[in-house]
């Protein structure tokens, strides 16, 4: 099972690495405003459209794939914390126990440690 979880990395890796580039490749919205006028449009080389409709299937199609990884690795994950659990490895959760603060001043030791009187150090608030 951890060659899958490795191959799963891997396509995830190339597969953000490909999404980068293919959006960093296509063109704006605003392009298309200067192909009207004279921009060569018909000189490319997916023809007078451009490339923009074969780009965005296949922008679309990598994220499709990125999703699915990215899912994958999230089941992988809880996989792994739940054998961790299982395996005897400690997990921190939370205690409702009094904290090492409150027991400090128990003692005396804390910020607002009680005088001879018995009064607070603090002022008192009106």
């Amino acid at each position: 099972m951890d060659w899958v979880e490795t191959l799963v990395v891997v396509v995830h890796v190339v597969i953000a690495v490909a999404l980068v580039g293919l959006v960093l490749i296509q063109q704006g919205k605003g392009a298309d405003a200067g192909a009207a006028f004279g921009g060569g449009a018909s000189q490319t080389v997916f023809g007078s459209q451009g490339s923009g409709s074969f780009l965005t299937r296949f922008t679309t199609l990598l994220a499709v794939v990125f999703f699915v990884t990215s899912f994958s690795l999230a089941i992988f994950a809880k996989q792994r914390a739940e054998v961790a659990g299982e395996a005897g490895i400690p997990v921190v959760q939370e205690s409702r126990s009094a904290a090492p603060a409150d027991s400090a001043a128990n003692n005396g030791e804390g910020a607002a440690s009680e005088t001879e009187g018995g009064e607070s150090d603090l002022p008192e608030l009106e």
